[in-house]
């Protein structure tokens, strides 16, 4: 935006970043484009876990930060509490604070002059060589993939030719300009803008965020801290009528036109037949991005158990990390096996003083470990715990929400692998594995998880005219069984007497042809049984 601030006009380059974990990549990707930040806190519930991990990378990032106090006009806010955290949470100057209310309009008109007096321009290189940093991109029907890029160094216009330092693609600058707030095209950028490109890429896939780019004729060094986003949760995903897979798979890919971070690779299931394997960065980006599938094309589709990505180390020496339960070692190559191990990640977990006693057991509950406990002067306490990935992903946060009624926040970042008895528990319908179905787990929830499977299954399956099993297995040990009586005519309502050698004969002749139909029946399972299984578990 453009802004007019004593006299002078000023071009302001605003992101709203999202705090919430798995878009953590972003958010460091937003604030190495920007100059500093505001520090917004919630005047009615204080410092969120969430703000305090997003203050020590912005610090570390060196932005200079504005706190700014928010929703001052709710009758339970505490501004002079909301001081004190500020001042005790991140040594910040609490007389720099403004406090506002962005529903009402209070104070408002006190940030921008804030921003431009508080928060140094750009330090720039006019005559270095081009090198732009890739903050995100987008897809557009006409014009392909737009970049929005931030110019370090130098200038680049329309016309030129530009090139990628990760995927050493050559693209000529077919648009540029700034977002103000839709595109301008202003015909070049020079260093310390930010602004988009459209350079004709056809492929969303291409355009790696946190990427560099630079003239082709003039190669330079790229910017540092590029990394690829990692999918740390996996689902697989399959339509509930065989007949809409080509319908499907044309919704994911326009989906995933924009959100780059989305992997799809397609897998085939003996039960669910053709479908795709997702990776997301947590499990908040996989429900948004199932919900929108939902809501913007209507799809039918069945999603098993969310998983995350293990490694298993061979005696050999290699390491493969495997994302799909059915690669997981079967008890065959568990001798080839030197070490299996799951990822962990480092939580920050805030909440008033009188929860944490819940806190700490949900969290020990959940296999944690704890790292850490400090109490603040607000009566808030930050708790540090190692938790597996996989307990988070199974709801833990609806879980803390739920203990303090709302009121507790987490946070986390990666905390690498560590070893761990994990197992694969599978779920057999008279014998056969239903491959849809397996999860990797810890030996120590097997038998509660397997009682609670066979149970839950039942309930889905229809009777049959013989009698079907379900079990459940771990590490070649069955661990849990529940039997679904075979329908049964009443052969003896013919009978007019009580012959007993009769009845015998009859009752004899039933069972021997339920057995010899056990062994040469199928169990058909509706897909209704799975999308229900899958939703319930």
């Amino acid at each position: 935006m453009l802004y007019n601030y004593k006299g002078e006009d000023y071009l302001l380059h605003l992101v709203d970043t999202p705090g919430h974990v798995d878009f953590r990549a972003e958010v460091s990707r937003s604030y190495a484009s920007c100059g500093g930040a505001l520090l917004l806190v919630d005047a009615s519930q204080g410092v969120q876990a969430q703000t305090v991990s997003n203050f020590y990378l912005a610090y570390s990032l060196g932005l200079k930060l504005i706190p700014v106090i928010n929703k001052i006009d709710l009758d339970h806010a505490d501004i002079e509490r909301s001081m004190n955290q500020i001042e005790s949470a991140f040594e910040l100057d609490r007389d720099d604070a403004i406090c506002i209310s962005a529903k009402a309009g209070t104070n408002i008109e006190a940030v921008l002059p804030a921003v431009v007096d508080r928060i140094p321009p750009p330090t720039v290189k006019s005559d270095a060589p081009f090198r732009c940093l890739l903050v995100d991109s987008w897809f557009d029907t006409y014009l392909g993939v737009v970049l929005l890029v931030y110019v370090v160094d130098g200038s680049v216009r329309k016309g030129q030719k530009i090139l990628s330092a990760h995927t050493k693609a050559k693209y000529e600058v077919k648009d540029i300009g700034i977002m103000y707030p839709d595109r301008v095209s202003t015909g070049g950028l020079r260093a310390g803008q930010v602004g988009y490109i459209v350079p004709g890429m056809k492929n969303s896939t291409d355009a790696f965020v946190g990427d560099t780019y630079m003239h082709l004729d003039k190669i330079v060094e790229p910017l540092p801290g590029f990394e690829e986003t990692k999918p740390m949760v996996f689902v697989g995903a399959f339509p509930a009528e065989g007949t809409e897979f080509t319908t499907l798979e044309e919704s994911l890919m326009q989906l995933t036109l924009n959100d780059r971070s989305v992997t799809i690779t397609k897998e085939t299931s003996n039960a669910l037949g053709q479908g795709w394997r997702l990776g997301f960065l947590g499990a908040l980006h996989a429900s948004v991005f199932r919900d929108r599938l939902d809501k913007e094309h209507g799809a039918s589709i069945i999603i098993t158990a969310p998983t995350v990505p293990y490694k298993v180390i061979w005696k050999t020496g290699e390491e493969m990390i495997i994302s799909n339960p059915d690669d997981f070692p079967g008890i065959s190559e568990s001798s080839k096996v030197q070490d299996l191990q799951e990822p962990f990640v480092e939580a920050l977990i805030a909440v008033p003083q009188e929860y944490i006693g819940v806190t700490i057991k949900l969290c020990d509950d959940n296999r944690g470990i704890q790292n850490g406990l400090q109490y603040l002067s607000n009566g808030q306490a930050l708790i540090k715990y190692y938790i597996p990935m996989a307990e988070l992903v199974s709801d833990f946060f609806g879980k803390l929400k739920g203990l303090t009624k709302g009121y507790g926040s987490l946070d986390y970042e990666d905390a690498g692998y560590r070893s761990s008895k994990l197992v694969k528990l599978e779920l057999l319908v008279n014998g056969k594995s239903v491959d849809a179905l397996a999860q990797v787990m810890h030996r120590s929830q097997t038998e509660t998880k397997g009682r609670e499977w066979v149970k839950n299954f039942k309930e889905y399956l229809k009777n049959y005219l013989f009698e079907v099993v379900v079990q459940a297995k771990a590490g070649g040990k069955i661990v849990a069984r529940e039997t679904v009586k075979a329908k049964r005519k009443d052969v003896l309502a013919k009978l007019h007497a009580s012959d007993i050698s009769r009845r015998s004969k009859l009752l004899k002749k039933q069972k021997e042809g339920k057995k010899n139909m056990k062994m040469v029946g199928n169990v058909r399972i509706p897909q209704e049984a799975y999308q229900s299984f899958l939703a319930k578990n």
